[in-house]
């Protein structure tokens, strides 16, 4: 590694790859754009599993010039780096890697398939098993008063069965631990196999001098019990971030592409690029973001909206990568590749805040870091006295084994990272997504909350006010015009037509024409329509039209349409619960102060702010920060990404701009804003949960290792210990998924209940298929 190059003047070398390593531009056409110039490459490194080995990992990529951010998801095993296109070298970070005894390649989503992890571990903990049952039994007669060239015999035949388990079902140890100590550091397997190896070692000696005492049964049933809190850890962690998987799953590997001659072609996801022709099947799900050319089906767009009502196909309309195609084929051009695609930017965003470093995971690696090389010391100085005070050396190495074992600080290092990852997974069953890591321990320390109006606390989709009656020939030719127009009060005008047999604009007029910011304007038989603002639509303006639009023939009213908007479901509710928790929130937006104060008043906010840029809600949020309040935004338009990036904390809907949710640290799924209080009740259940893990891992610790130290705790013993503490830590970690909050919705969400709808559909239409 070239850790002594200075940053500014490093060039990545001209030198070709060594042979196995992917190439400079295979690397960089594996990599998405990521903005502010940089890309994003994901590396896989299937031997990283524990604190240390990240801690490793990460100190290697600081040093090298050209990574500019680098974070390890031990959950997936990847390695993701930032850095430019023209400074990029791979080289440099596969040599590190090299280095420090980890092979590494390119993600390409092999990692992804059967968990070949837990297949490993499964066997060797059955090798283990069968071994660690037929030695006790050889056991149990020496221990019956088997004497002599008998007790001999039993002890090498217990040899002959220990020697080759241990070699095989140690591997998950014992490999890693050679890699730390090849690579010049210390994970929590070094001390782990040292204690196995010292036992087997031990009990070879014993054997081979003829000696009453063997441990050939220590140590096997030590690595037995070892490797069933090595399996359960897996496992849970595995379950915990179930959530991934269920969103990988919905990518599927390749897609039907249509040629220009009509033929189907089935292709890798990856080959699949913008303005490609895709067919889908129904019960398929959509592979990349797309928009409809032909079909006559519907889609399950639950993926992005939480909505459990299909939505019609109609060619012109958009759908993103997860959705499921329903009823009928569908033949979708691709707007985005499998990379960027809308289903790819949410597995991004959970992996992301996944393998985060908020303050608690920095302070929990620390920790593990600075304790590893303790453990070590402690056996030793344990060796040292008991020799010393005893003159046994046996009995020394015998309480070193276990002192090695039962102070292996693995509940430490999952304190915080195992909460963490069980709160994503939380969050996304219902519909939340984390873009950021940090921003679960951010949201928890929130005290003020600040919202946008339209398309946060609306749903930014007006509707015509109930209670005026329309003349419904009248209105049947008003939204005839309003076909013509995209503007938020003409599609309100259309859909308050339905059923009225609206014919198409062009069908139906001479000659259309809209105004930008006055309206449209419709000629037929040289009569001439106006649907717009009063001022425009009539010769003579009435006053008391101001806020209506008019619909008008030659300059004289035939009607007067009122908008309003639609508050978005929950928001009375999620409103009503700040209010009670102490929040005091407010409402900033760019909109008239006359239609904030409708909407503040309707949901009882006292706090609302109108016309203001968005430089004024950034000026807001400094303002309430430098009282000593921890402020979170909630927002959704271009315009708000500035006060997002400003806030404390920041919560977007997946309707928001690319920016807007790029710059928050929360997206949610639903329409409805019971989201908001869903993520801060588990922000702040999970901070509960960080500190009980501390707590039990320092308990834990206090306890063991004096029981340890004076000799009160077989190797045996030790090894349970340590894989039940882990346990406790993970099991306490998980309850965030058995405990009901008071901001959830008591009705499932379309969220929890289609994504085994979307399994079942897509099952029967394969079998069918």
């Amino acid at each position: 590694m070239s850790c002594c190059v200075s940053k500014e003047a490093y060039q990545p070398p001209e030198t070709e790859m060594p042979e196995g390593y992917p190439t400079r531009d295979e690397v960089l056409f594996a990599s998405t754009n990521v903005g502010d110039g940089l890309v994003e490459t994901h590396i896989f490194v299937p031997g990283m599993h524990c604190g240390g080995c990240l801690a490793a990992v990460e100190k290697a990529m600081a040093a090298i010039p050209c990574v500019k951010h680098a974070r390890v998801n031990l959950s997936s095993k990847r390695l993701v780096l930032h850095w430019t296109r023209q400074d990029a070298n791979p080289r440099a970070v596969l040599d590190a890697l090299t280095n420090l005894g980890y092979q590494a390649h390119l993600d390409d989503g092999s990692g992804a398939g059967k968990d070949k992890t837990l297949s490993r571990l499964l066997f060797s903990l059955a090798v283990a098993g069968f071994a660690a049952a037929n030695v006790m039994l050889l056991s149990v007669s020496i221990w019956s008063g088997a004497e002599g060239a008998t007790r001999d015999m039993f002890h090498w035949i217990s040899a002959l069965i220990a020697i080759p388990a241990v070699a095989y079902a140690g591997q998950p140890f014992f490999r890693p631990a050679f890699r730390a100590l090849r690579g010049g550091h210390l994970t929590m397997d070094v001390p782990i196999s040292l204690a196995v190896l010292l036992a087997l070692g031990m009990s070879l000696y014993e054997t081979s001098i003829q000696g009453e005492n063997a441990y050939f049964d220590a140590s096997i049933t030590l690595l037995f019990f070892l490797l069933i809190g090595r399996v359960l850890d897996h496992v849970m962690r595995e379950r915990a971030r179930g959530a991934v998987a269920s969103l990988g799953r919905m990518a599927p590997s390749g897609a039907t592409v249509i040629s220009d001659d009509g033929s189907r072609d089935w292709v890798p996801l990856d080959a699949v690029a913008p303005g490609m022709n895709l067919f889908v099947a129904p019960g398929q799900y959509l592979p990349v973001d797309g928009v409809v050319v032909a079909g006559g089906g519907e889609v399950d767009c639950a993926i992005a909206t939480g909505e459990s009502d299909p939505v019609p196909a109609a060619p012109g309309k958009s759908f993103p990568a997860g959705a499921l195609a329903i009823g009928a084929p569908i033949v979708l051009r691709a707007t985005r590749s499998a990379r960027q695609s809308f289903l790819a930017e949410m597995v991004s965003m959970l992996e992301a805040a996944e393998s985060a470093k908020p303050a608690f995971r920095r302070l929990s690696d620390r920790a593990a870091a600075i304790y590893a090389p303790m453990v070590h010391l402690a056996a030793l100085l344990t060796f040292i006295g008991w020799v010393v005070a005893t003159g046994d050396w046996h009995r020394a190495v015998y309480t070193a084994i276990a002192v090695l074992i039962i102070t292996c600080p693995c509940a430490l290092g999952l304190a915080v990272p195992i909460v963490q990852v069980v709160a994503a997974g939380r969050l996304a069953r219902n519909g939340i997504l984390l873009s950021d890591g940090a921003a679960l321990e951010k949201l928890a320390q929130t005290d003020r909350v600040l919202f946008d109006k339209t398309g946060t606390l609306t749903t930014g989709h007006p509707t015509i006010r109930d209670g005026v009656n329309h003349n419904p020939k009248i209105l049947r030719l008003a939204g005839s015009v309003a076909l013509a127009s995209r503007h938020p009060y003409s599609r309100a005008l259309v859909t308050a037509c339905e059923g009225l047999n609206l014919a198409p604009a062009q069908e139906s007029w001479d000659s259309l024409r809209e105004e930008p910011g006055k309206g449209v304007e419709a000629i037929r038989d040289g009569v001439c329509y106006r649907l717009g603002k009063a001022s425009w639509a009539l010769k003579e303006t009435v006053v008391e039209c101001q806020d209506r639009v008019v619909f008008s023939r030659d300059g004289k009213a035939l009607d007067f349409y009122s908008f309003e908007e639609t508050v978005r479901e929950g928001a009375p509710e999620t409103v009503t619960w700040l209010q009670a928790q102490g929040f005091s929130p407010e409402l900033v937006s760019g909109d008239s102060a006359a239609k904030v104060r409708m909407i503040a008043d309707s949901l009882g906010i006292s706090v609302a702010q109108g016309d203001m840029s968005p430089a004024d809600k950034i000026a807001r949020i400094q303002s309430l920060q430098a009282s000593g309040h921890r402020v979170l935004m909630v927002g959704d338009g271009i315009n708000d990404a500035p006060a997002l990036n400003a806030a404390d904390a920041s919560i977007a809907p997946s309707t928001a701009s690319d920016v807007g949710r790029r710059a928050s640290g929360f997206v949610f799924l639903s329409n409805s804003l019971d989201a908001v209080r869903m993520a801060i009740a588990v922000s702040r259940q999970a901070r509960t949960l960080i500190y009980q893990n501390f707590g039990l891992a320092i308990v834990y610790n206090l306890v063991a290792v004096p029981i340890a130290v004076a000799g009160f705790a077989t190797p045996l013993v030790a090894a349970i210990a340590m894989s039940g503490s882990s346990c406790v830590v993970i099991a306490n970690a998980m309850r965030l998924n058995l405990i009901s909050f008071s901001g959830k919705p008591q009705r499932k969400t379309a969220w929890q209940k289609n994504p085994l709808k979307r399994r079942m559909s897509a099952k029967i239409a394969g079998e069918v298929g």
